[in-house]
C-alpha cells in the first residue's frame, strides 16, 4: 500500500510540474514554423476552394478560415464583426479585419496596417485538364504571412502601437477591397502610421543580396529603417519592380493615395523568378516554405521596432 501511495504522489508531482511548465511558456518562445505556413497555404490553395474568386463559395470558405484564425490568435474585430463588407458587380465581398490593440496609453491610438489579398482569379487556361488557378504564391503565400504575424503579435502582446491585420478581397478585380477599406478608414479619421502589404512571398531570389524587395523603394525610408531595425539586409531594391511600377499594382497603393503616408508591398517575386503567375500550376507544392519562414522571421524584428518607437521614424522621402 505504501508503495502505491508513493507512486501516486510521484505521478501527481510529475503532472503538476508538467502543467506548471506548460503554463509558464513565454509568448516570446513562439516562432513561425514552415509547417504552419505550409498548412495555411495548402488550405487556401486547395482545389476545393476553386481558385478563391470574389463572390464564390471558395472565397467564403477562405474568409471563414481567416476569421477563425484571427479569433484563435486573440484578435478582436475592428468593426462590428471581422467582415468589412462591400459589393463588386452586385456580388457580396468582404475584407477580413482583425484588431490588436497597443499597450501604450498614447501610442495605441496610432495604427500599423499589415495586409495581403486572399482572393484569386478562379480559373485560368486549361493545362492537362486542370482549370483551377489555385493562387498559392498569388496570394495564399502573402495571406499566410499575415496570419503568421497576427499569431506572433497576438502571442506577445508587446506592441505599443495598435495593429490592424487585413486580408483583402477583390484585389484581382482592380484592388477594390483595399480601395474600399482605405477610404472607409480615412473617412473615419483613422490614425495610420504606415501600411505594409505582403504579396507573392513564396519563392526566393537566387542572385540578390536581400531576401525581399519593397515596392516604391524611393518613396520612403522604410527599406533602410527595416534593415536597420533587423540588423541585416532583409529588404532591397528591384529594377523589375521599378520598370513595371509594381508600387501601384497591389493593395498598398490605395492606402498611399488616401493617407499620403509610407505604404509599401514586401515581395520576393517580381515576376522574374516564378513562371506561374495567374497559371493553374501556381500550386502549394511549388513554394519554398523554408524561404517563407526565413522572410517572415526576418521582418518581425523590424515590425516589432516599428510598433514601439516613441516617434514615427518611417517617413516619406522628399521629392
Amino acid at each position: 500500500m505504501k508503495n502505491i501511495i508513493t507512486v501516486l504522489v510521484l505521478v501527481f508531482l510529475f503532472t503538476a510540474c508538467k502543467t506548471k511548465v506548460n503554463d509558464t511558456l513565454k509568448p516570446e518562445d513562439y516562432t513561425v514554423t514552415s509547417q504552419e505556413i505550409k498548412d495555411i497555404v495548402s488550405f487556401l490553395a486547395d482545389d476545393n476552394l476553386k481558385g478563391r474568386n470574389t463572390g464564390t463559395e471558395g472565397i467564403n470558405e477562405a474568409a471563414d478560415y481567416v476569421e477563425s484564425k484571427f479569433k484563435s490568435y486573440g484578435l478582436k474585430p475592428y468593426f462590428d464583426t471581422f467582415r468589412d463588407h462591400f459589393t463588386v458587380q452586385d456580388m457580396d465581398a468582404y475584407n477580413v479585419v482583425g484588431y490588436l490593440e497597443g499597450n501604450d496609453a498614447t501610442l495605441k491610438d496610432q495604427f500599423i496596417v499589415i495586409g495581403a489579398h486572399y482572393d484569386h482569379i478562379g480559373k485560368s487556361k486549361i493545362v492537362e485538364n486542370d482549370s483551377i488557378a489555385n493562387g498559392a504564391n498569388d496570394n495564399a503565400a502573402g495571406t499566410s504571412g499575415v496570419l503568421a504575424l497576427a499569431k506572433y503579435f497576438g502571442a506577445k502582446k508587446t506592441n505599443k502601437r495598435s495593429l490592424l491585420f487585413v486580408t483583402f478581397s477583390a484585389e484581382e478585380k482592380g484592388l477594390l477591397g483595399s480601395a474600399h477599406l482605405a477610404k472607409k478608414l480615412k473617412d473615419n479619421n483613422f490614425n495610420m502610421y504606415t501600411m505594409i502589404n505582403l504579396e507573392m512571398i513564396g519563392v526566393p531570389f537566387k542572385d540578390r543580396d536581400y531576401i525581399a524587395f519593397v515596392t516604391g523603394y524611393d518613396v520612403s525610408n522604410i527599406a533602410d529603417k527595416m534593415n536597420d531595425y533587423s540588423g541585416k539586409k532583409v529588404i532591397g531594391y528591384s529594377e523589375v519592380s521599378k520598370k513595371y511600377n509594381l508600387f501601384r499594382q497591389s493593395d498598398n497603393f490605395a492606402f498611399y493615395k488616401e493617407f499620403n503616408l509610407p505604404c509599401h508591398t514586401i515581395s520576393s517575386c517580381d515576376l522574374s523568378n516564378y513562371d506561374y503567375y495567374h497559371h493553374v500550376d501556381d500550386e502549394a507544392d511549388k513554394l519554398d516554405y523554408d524561404h517563407m519562414v526565413n522572410l517572415i522571421n526576418s521582418i518581425i524584428p523590424g515590425l516589432e521596432k516599428m510598433t514601439n518607437t516613441p516617434s514615427k521614424e518611417i517617413v516619406l522621402n522628399e521629392n
